[in-house]
């Protein structure tokens, strides 16, 4: 790491991760957005990022970037009294709303108004508009209590707001090791106004970057802070197939500052190494957690990062009762919390960094039986009541697996799949580096 890396990486480098979470928290931050630009503006300030812009006139497979969209006065009167002040929160104006100005009866402004089933004392996340911003309405986020309390009569409705055209923005920090094979972590920097989902991923993101930064590193890496799925959308569309076929893997921190659960999702078909380091530094760190099948346990960026062909693994503290509320603030978020998920992920890619890389040399499969490579593992037959025991049982599953990888796999993740110790695996396995099979790297 040069000079000027190491001072960029100290500056603010006290700033915890619950107060990263406090500070953005509160910021309206639309997709396109003040707030959004305070969110990049602050982060710019904690570590040297890089700040990526799209043409807001393309649109990528039908995501188009949405208005640069300000809320400037919004409130609902009657009577020359105010009844709902919109500016109180940043859910309180439905994302994107349109501007209007007019007076409206009870059952008119009703339609209009959205609430949280859950809690009478709480505002929806109204998100929807941002993602088809050609189809869009004007309304407010209210509590169930003001929304059944309205009285019979008319209403005043102010809604003026701002809009530009302007780039969709986002952040990137590239952290380069002595191999061009990239680890992408991704979090989401949108969600206005709320704090576990978002915010919390992108404090223990920071904070897994800064620790990154200052070691030696084997692989490269990636922290990318962006909207969520269209940000995600645009920022591996737009790259060039040559810097996206460098990215290895990825890892997804969703809503980790909560007193809820952990979560580990598998990556589609559960083929990512970084799942099972994750899994092994949960379980050696015993910490309570839960683990999935992709999209069993939550639904977002990974599809996406997948559908580009990147590998992508999730952790999260999903669900948690707040999600998708004004409940969602800074009293839910939990500094232990925050730094057990840091822990974790660090922990995992640590591991990663340990173990050696089996990349595959042939296609087909090999006679292994032949003198030439004489790496067969003969698992004996059960017609002849043969028993070979479970260390030959296991090697020749490793036997069986390496055939049929597709991408690159670590030695821990082979020994994990078949369930023996991670040296007893590479020991058979430089039997094939010997052959010219396989390299360890």
């Amino acid at each position: 790491m040069d000079v000027s890396m190491r001072a960029n990486v100290s500056m603010r480098a006290n700033v915890s991760m619950r107060e990263i979470v406090t500070a953005l928290a509160p910021l309206n931050r639309a997709l396109c957005s003040p707030g959004y630009d305070r969110a990049l503006d602050y982060l710019c300030g904690l570590l040297p990022f890089q700040v990526l812009e799209f043409d807001p006139q393309q649109d990528y497979n039908g995501w188009v970037v949405p208005p640069y969209w300000e809320v400037l006065e919004a409130r609902i009167e009657r009577h020359g009294k105010l009844v709902y002040d919109g500016t109180r929160h940043p859910l309180a104006v439905i994302a994107l709303s349109s501007p209007f100005r007019g007076r409206v009866s009870r059952e008119q402004l009703r339609q209009h108004l959205f609430f949280d089933h859950r809690y009478p004392d709480s505002l929806p996340f109204h998100y929807r508009q941002q993602f088809r911003s050609w189809q869009r309405d004007w309304g407010f986020c209210v509590t169930r209590k003001l929304y059944d309390g309205l009285e019979e009569g008319d209403y005043d409705v102010i809604i003026e707001t701002r809009e530009s055209r302007q780039p969709l923005r986002m952040l990137e920090l590239r952290l380069e090791g002595s191999r061009a094979e990239t680890i992408a972590v991704c979090a989401n920097l949108d969600h206005a106004g709320l704090a576990n989902d978002g915010v919390a991923g992108v404090a223990v993101g920071v904070e897994l970057f800064r620790r990154l930064a200052r070691r030696e590193r084997r692989f490269s890496y990636r922290l990318v802070l962006c909207q969520g799925i269209v940000g995600s959308e645009f920022y591996l569309g737009r790259q060039t197939e040559a810097d996206r076929r460098r990215i290895f893997e990825a890892v997804c921190l969703w809503m980790l500052g909560s007193r809820t659960q952990l979560a580990l999702q598998e990556s589609r078909g559960a083929r990512s190494n970084i799942e099972g380091a994750l899994a092994r530094a949960l379980r050696d760190s015993g910490v309570d957690y839960r683990r999935g099948a992709f999209r069993e346990i939550i639904v977002n960026d990974e599809y996406v990062w997948e559908a580009h062909g990147i590998p992508t693994a999730s952790l999260s503290r999903y669900p948690y009762p707040e999600y998708h509320s004004s409940r969602d603030d800074a009293d839910i978020i939990f500094a232990d919390r925050l730094e057990e998920a840091a822990d974790i992920v660090d922990r995992a890619l640590l591991g990663l960094e340990a173990t050696h890389i089996v990349r595959k040399r042939f296609s087909g499969t090999v006679c292994l039986s032949n003198p030439k490579y004489d790496l067969y593992v003969d698992a004996g037959q059960v017609a002849f009541g043969e028993d070979s025991g479970q260390e030959r049982a296991a090697l020749r599953r490793v036997m069986d697996l390496i055939p049929t990888l597709e991408t690159p796999v670590t030695v821990a993740s082979l020994a994990d799949r078949v369930g023996l110790p991670e040296m007893r695996v590479e020991r058979y396995l430089r039997g094939w580096e010997d052959k010219g099979l396989v390299t360890l790297e």
